[in-house]
């Protein structure tokens, strides 16, 4: 068993953030992460940091537009803390040796970025993500933190109590893909969880393929409630073949949109008068598919992307990258022609709920980045504000772990004791599968009951986990996982994207019960122990389906269009109803829904919802 105060699960972005921050508030921390920290998806990340650097910009219209673009869906305090602590740490970063690109007279250059009034998106050319994961892995390694990477966590050892709010997580179980060895990890102080996005429920996404919502799902089996999980971002700017991202910053540099009539149709057909090509991400989605519908795409698929009247100094200088990525994916030569690009599954607004000091409802486990939702992104994120917020609360979940005395937090968590209740009418039984576990990861029926020594609950976990391990390797036959992973993500596609509509998000939830069914059977052709992907995949394929599961829930009962979250039968937004956040429960193995009211309240303004427009 290895032992430390604090295990930081996932080595990206708001995992690193976490690790120094516990490090430097003297505990002993480590990292267990599926893949090596510069192999994370935060160095995928194009576009920019938000931050109010400049003497004529103000935190307070920061958090004003963050609140805005959320739809009013995100909490006062979340987005207020935010925006108060995010220039420090861009300054932190320039200390720590980033290479953020430069004015003239030396300040870090900001960029225009959709949704803000004033260009406050700190970049490193088109490559800001990878300078950011490169800057803190040194600043990990500087301080000697132990990284176990390429370990897979399979489980969070979390207490058995009923409530789940009497619970305490005592570690993880993770499994070494180069020996598949299977070991507990303790930590005494905390564990926070950093396992990024959910983005592979969809087959057309800018996410890479480790993106499986592994954080999430295991959170949520172990009593955390998910929050919000029907707002998934769609960005607008994807290759067509890969769903490769192409960033934001190509529009806050000047780009165009075009569609098949060579119109720039954000201006010329109304969608975003002001604001056009630079409106919120989920207005321009919906833009660009709507022009694809109504027989105005290029294929029947996709519009264009016009950067050229920027000329080759200052694309070569600022967006190098995206020349490449062009030509090596779709063979355009983003000099001479215009790109192609349709949305693509981005960002996941929802997740684990957390308060702004990182912490969820059991105790000693935290989430932070974008598997947490503190909800500071609401309904729709802002491009820029992801990098910033894995900084801002990385940092925060990372202290408080070690121990570090921060202020209380105004947002609570776990359900109260008395809430509203959620109503929604599914076609199928949510529950677990037949012959499945239908209880929190820890719990009694785990093999990790109430009264046990921390250290034996692990070793109990552990070898539950080594049972269920040993089974998909011995099946001889079985389904593949691959199968199952297409039929979810087809699913997914087709019914709870873009644009949704009552009867395809139960088609959806009908697809995906079989999916949850067929998964009984699932087995592993490859029988080795070294690096077996298939064995990865396999077991990556349960907390996808849970999350999936989780979206399409959120997805049916919000009967409203707010955000990134737009229904046919429901095209307004409606306050009265629905100024609350969508919680789900395990509950179980029967998955529970209630609600949370928002928070609009902050000490910098109370935030009045107003209608929306670009």
């Amino acid at each position: 068993m290895h032992n430390h105060d604090v295990i930081v699960v996932g080595g990206g972005g708001a995992g690193l953030r976490a690790a120094i921050a516990a490090d430097e508030a003297g505990a002993d921390v480590a990292i267990v992460s599926k893949l090596h920290p510069v192999r994370s998806h935060t160095g995928a990340a194009e576009g920019g940091v938000n931050a109010a650097l400049h003497p004529d910009d103000a935190v307070e219209d920061h958090a004003y537009e963050t609140m805005k673009g959320a739809d009013y869906l995100a909490d006062a305090p979340a987005v207020e803390t935010f925006a108060e602590t995010i220039p420090e740490e861009v300054t932190r970063l320039e200390h720590w040796g980033m290479g953020f690109s430069r004015t003239e007279d030396g300040r870090i250059a900001q960029r225009p970025f959709g949704g803000m009034a004033f260009p406050r998106t700190a970049y490193a050319g088109a490559e800001t993500g990878h300078h950011l994961l490169h800057t803190m892995y040194e600043q990990a390694v500087k301080r000697g933190i132990e990284v176990y990477d390429e370990w897979y966590v399979t489980r969070l050892v979390v207490s058995g109590e009923a409530n789940p709010a009497d619970r305490t997580c005592h570690g993880v179980v993770a499994f070494d893909l180069q020996t598949g060895e299977l070991a507990g990890f303790r930590a005494t102080g905390g564990v926070v969880l950093a396992t990024g996005g959910a983005g592979q429920v969809f087959e057309h996404t800018t996410n890479a393929v480790a993106n499986t919502g592994d954080g999430m799902a295991m959170a949520y089996r172990a009593g955390v409630p998910l929050e919000d999980m029907e707002f998934i971002q769609f960005h607008p700017t994807t290759l067509p073949s890969t769903g490769v991202l192409i960033t934001e910053g190509v529009r806050g540099e000047g780009g165009r949109l075009f569609n098949a009539d060579g119109e720039r149709f954000m201006f010329e057909r109304g969608y975003a008068n002001n604001a056009g090509e630079l409106a919120s991400r989920d207005v321009v989605s919906r833009a660009e598919l709507t022009e694809v519908d109504e027989g105005r795409g290029i294929e029947d698929d996709h519009v264009f992307l016009d950067m050229r009247h920027l000329g080759a100094e200052r694309i070569r200088d600022r967006l190098e990258n995206i020349v490449h990525l062009a030509e090596d994916f779709e063979g355009v030569d983003a000099l001479a022609e215009p790109m192609p690009v349709k949305p693509g599954a981005h960002y996941t607004m929802g997740g684990i709920e957390v308060d702004e000091n990182g912490r969820t409802c059991i105790d000693g486990l935290y989430a932070a980045g974008e598997c947490g939702c503190v909800s500071m992104h609401g309904a729709n994120r802002l491009g820029g504000n992801s990098l910033a917020e894995l900084l801002v609360f990385g940092k925060r979940a990372g202290r408080h772990a070690a121990g570090d005395n921060l202020e209380p937090a105004d947002i609570e968590t776990g359900k109260p004791e008395v809430y509203e209740e959620g109503e929604v009418d599914v076609p199928v039984d949510l529950g677990a599968a037949d012959g499945e576990t239908a209880v929190a990861d820890g719990g009694p029926g785990a093999g990790a009951g109430t009264g046990l020594e921390p250290a034996e609950t692990i070793d109990r976990a552990v070898e539950r986990d080594r049972e269920r391990i040993e089974r998909l390797l011995e099946r001889e036959d079985g389904t593949d996982p691959a199968t199952i992973r297409a039929a979810v993500q087809d699913a997914m596609g087709k019914y709870v994207n873009v644009f949704r509509e009552e009867a395809g998000i139960e088609q959806a939830l009908r697809e995906l019960r079989t999916a949850r069914d067929r998964y009984r059977d699932v087995a592993v052709d490859d029988p080795s122990r070294t690096f077996n992907t298939d064995l990865v995949h396999a077991l990556e394929l349960r907390n996808l389906i849970d999350v999936a599961k989780a979206i399409a829930v959120g997805a049916l009962a919000r009967t409203e269009f707010r955000g990134a979250h737009w229904r046919a039968a429901h095209r307004e937004r409606k306050d009265e109803e629905w100024l609350k956040h969508t919680m789900l429960s395990w509950n179980d193995g029967s998955p529970e829904l209630w609600y949370r009211p928002v928070i609009l309240e902050g000490e910098m303004r109370t935030y009045e919802p107003t209608a929306r427009s670009y």
